[in-house]
């Protein structure tokens, strides 16, 4: 979702390589809330320490390809204050599978050390850590774990210009619960408020709920 900037003296990392070729990694379960047409809506936490604030979201995954780490979507936020209109944003997302992608980055000014700090505060990455700070995650096996890893990148506005006083520049990761599709996220971006979480339950409907067929995707 895009956020406002914060004027910060933040530094840029060196990255580290986010991508790893061992193709013995089997894929991620399939998941049938995890896939094309499935729709989300809950809130994003922008408070900073000026004041307390969430934004009402929704998501709609477009396509998912387990096989390729591979998802995208659109992502609407209802209640921006900057904006007379909700925003919506298309995404594309990498799916951590040891395959495709690491949990390391490797981009984006994410260092190795961020996105520890990050996918930590995912209760569902504590039984892994010791193993990805062995390894880097190369052998651990995802294949049949309870949740799905994700980096969501915003790409573009859809409905607004890019002069609209937010951005996009940033991240999220996030963690998708297989049992019940719901999703929570940390967006990470230098400049703007830390931490920022991201809380979504799945809708159950597929291809209905919001209102995304009124824009076209570029």
């Amino acid at each position: 979702m895009p956020v406002r900037v914060v004027d910060t003296a933040t530094p840029s990392s060196q990255p580290s390589s986010g991508q790893d070729a061992n193709a013995g990694h089997p894929s991620p379960p399939s998941c049938s809330l995890l896939s094309a047409g499935r729709c989300y809506a809950g809130t994003q936490n922008v408070s900073n320490i000026q004041k307390e604030e969430a934004w009402k979201v929704n998501v709609r995954i477009h396509g998912c390809d387990l096989e390729q780490g591979y998802l995208c979507g659109t992502m609407e936020a209802l209640n921006v204050p900057l904006a007379d209109t909700p925003v919506v944003t298309f995404w594309e997302g990498e799916i951590v599978d040891a395959k495709n992608y690491t949990f390391f980055t490797g981009k984006w000014e994410a260092s190795p050390e961020d996105d520890i700090r990050h996918w930590s505060k995912f209760p569902s990455f504590t039984p892994l850590l010791s193993q990805i700070e062995t390894d880097g995650g190369k052998s651990v096996d995802l294949s049949n774990y309870a949740y799905i890893f994700m980096r969501w990148k915003e790409q573009y506005f859809v409905n607004v210009g890019v002069d609209c006083g937010l951005t996009i520049a940033g991240f999220y990761y996030v963690c998708f619960s297989c049992s019940d599709g719901s999703i929570s996220g940390y967006y990470y971006d230098p400049n703007s408020s830390p931490f920022q979480k991201l809380e979504l339950k799945c809708t159950n409907e597929k291809d209905s709920g919001f209102t995304f067929s009124s824009y076209e995707l570029q």
